[in-house]
């Protein structure tokens, strides 16, 4: 942002709409004539916390700053010289043996005292706890919640219905045929008033004689869509077809042929051929859906005042959620057993982790008030209050006890299989014709042939030129892995479509290196430290490097 600002880069009110226009909440606020509901759109942008202003304000900065990035982003390449290179060395195959030493095989050698038992679970009761849980209370406003409240009347619905009628009943349609003479909007002026005076000829045409219409349109329309079918284009409703075609379209009669009608395609000619008027829907007919409609209407007018009542009324009244629930007619709802984190399956506002942060917040646990009012997703709201609370504990040994000793026999089990595949180890590579090991397989970075990872990583990284080679690899409580790396051996032949795909693959990767590091050079260049450590996350790509 500071870059972007620095750069002088701005979003033009242009730029901006397009960015708007291409956002698909924002598209479905539409109405069918397609100007954009503006209460819609008000209440979807007061639900993020925001004024359609500030909401704007933020998309503009976004598109600043992205043009930064934009200049190595969008000019990222890689010779195909340096993909193969290193795609080659990447994926290169290597020839192995293995010998298992699994800890599962050795877990009958194992048979602890009651003592040592004991002993483990005094040195690892971390791993023997009961996690905090809580029984709560709680609420939840959403649109769905408003419009229970809301009662229409009688009148309101014969009101609604008489300014509605014509939109619920259905739409009218037209289906008309057309005879196209194309010119380019940006064509020059004189081909397109040579196009204008072709259109004109075939329009005396088919006013003499209006049922050539069709004939006229197979041999001379340049709209390859439908002159095969004689220019017929089927039903259309208004919103499907560009506004000067739509316009003539619908102020024509069944069987009158319009003047010349000028869009970006050319010049048409429109036959109206046959018109679908759908039969007015009776009140009765359309009373559940108006009813329906209306309440909608009303709950999301209602709900930024219901949101506002919600909020102020759980901070207000904090030693219950009754007081609110009773003035906005909720359900106060229980759960129980609640941890930190979502239980499987849940859903809704269980399921949300900024509810469950302010439940088990100090306050809410120490004081038992209910927790804030929480956006638990667009036009809902949340609160919480604790009615029961155990804080973590460690489990009793007897509760534990088989936990315990299945832990504890597996620990040594792998300290029994570790050890023997290190004797193994050492004693094959005093005499490596003693070695007893699996069959060869062949294996790289993209045929792993279900390897663990560790065992991966350590036969790839061999040194290629002291092969044949034996390694350990330590897998911890799945055991040990004597590994042979018997040979090198190049890359499979790719074909030439899949040799394209990794040269485009690697110079995303490429592109991806070079804006990380622009990204740093920013960084250095505004003195910016991000002193939260990142999470550990592994990269985009292949050859992408581990986070710092």
């Amino acid at each position: 942002a500071q870059a972007a600002e620095s750069a002088h880069l701005v979003t033009t009110d242009a730029r901006l709409a397009r960015e708007l226009q291409g956002n698909p909440t924002i598209a479905s606020l539409r109405r069918p004539d397609g100007t954009l509901d503006m209460e819609r759109y008000r209440q979807f942008v007061g639900s993020q916390g925001m004024t359609p202003e500030t909401f704007e304000d933020g998309t503009r900065r976004m598109l600043a700053t992205r043009q930064v990035e934009a200049g190595v982003i969008r000019t990222g390449f890689a010779a195909n010289e340096s993909a193969d290179l290193a795609l080659n060395a990447y994926y290169e195959r290597r020839e192995v043996q293995l010998a298992r030493f699994n800890a599962a095989d050795f877990a009958s050698q194992v048979n602890p005292s009651d003592a040592e038992l004991q002993a483990y679970y005094q040195a690892n009761q971390a791993l023997f706890q009961a996690p905090e849980q809580a029984s709560i209370e709680y609420l939840v406003l959403d649109i769905n919640a408003v419009r229970k409240s809301i009662s229409v009347n009688e009148q309101d619905l014969r009101t609604y219905y008489d300014q509605n009628v014509v939109r619920l009943s259905g739409v009218d349609e037209r289906r008309a045929s057309h005879i196209l003479i194309s010119a380019a909007k940006t064509a020059p002026a004189a081909e397109r008033e040579k196009a204008r005076a072709r259109a004109q000829e075939l329009l005396r045409t088919v006013r003499r004689a209006p049922d050539s219409f069709a004939e006229v349109a197979r041999k001379n329309s340049q709209d390859p869509g439908s002159a095969a079918k004689g220019g017929d284009l089927d039903f259309f409703p208004r919103g499907s077809m560009v506004k000067p075609f739509e316009d003539a379209a619908f102020a024509l009669k069944k069987g009158e042929i319009s003047d010349i009608v000028e869009s970006d395609f050319g010049f048409h000619i429109i036959k109206v051929t046959d018109i679908k008027t759908p039969k007015r829907k009776s009140f009765e007919e359309l009373r559940a859906s108006l009813e329906d409609e209306l309440k909608n209407q009303q709950a999301r007018a209602r709900f930024a005042e219901a949101a506002e009542t919600f909020t102020n009324g759980v901070y207000e009244q904090s030693d219950s959620l009754k007081p609110v629930a009773d003035k906005l007619k909720l359900e106060i709802q229980t759960a129980t057993q609640l941890t930190r984190q979502p239980a499987p399956g849940a859903t809704g506002a269980l399921a949300n982790a900024k509810l469950l942060a302010a439940i088990f917040s100090a306050d809410a646990i120490e004081k038992r008030r209910n927790t804030e009012a929480v956006e638990i997703g667009p036009s809902q709201l949340a609160s919480a209050r604790i009615t029961q609370y155990t804080a973590a504990h460690t489990l009793p040994f007897a509760e534990v006890r088989q936990a315990v000793r299945n832990r504890l026999v597996s620990a040594r089990a792998a300290e029994l299989a570790k050890a023997e595949g290190e004797k193994k180890l050492a004693a094959w590579t005093a005499n490596p014709s003693a070695a007893t090991l699996a069959g060869a397989q062949v294996i790289s970075r993209d045929q792993p042939e279900n390897l663990p990872r560790a065992v991966l990583d350590v036969a790839l990284r061999a040194d290629p030129t002291k092969l044949p080679a034996l390694l350990g690899v330590d897998l911890g409580a799945q055991g040990y892995v004597v590994v042979r790396v018997n040979k090198l051996m190049d890359r499979a032949a790719q074909s030439a479509e899949v040799q394209k795909q990794g040269h485009a693959q690697y110079a995303q990767w490429w592109t991806a290196a070079e804006n990380q590091a622009y990204y740093r050079l920013l960084k250095e260049r505004f003195k910016a430290q991000i002193k939260v450590p990142p999470p550990a996350e592994s990269g985009s790509g292949p050859l992408a490097n581990p986070a710092p």
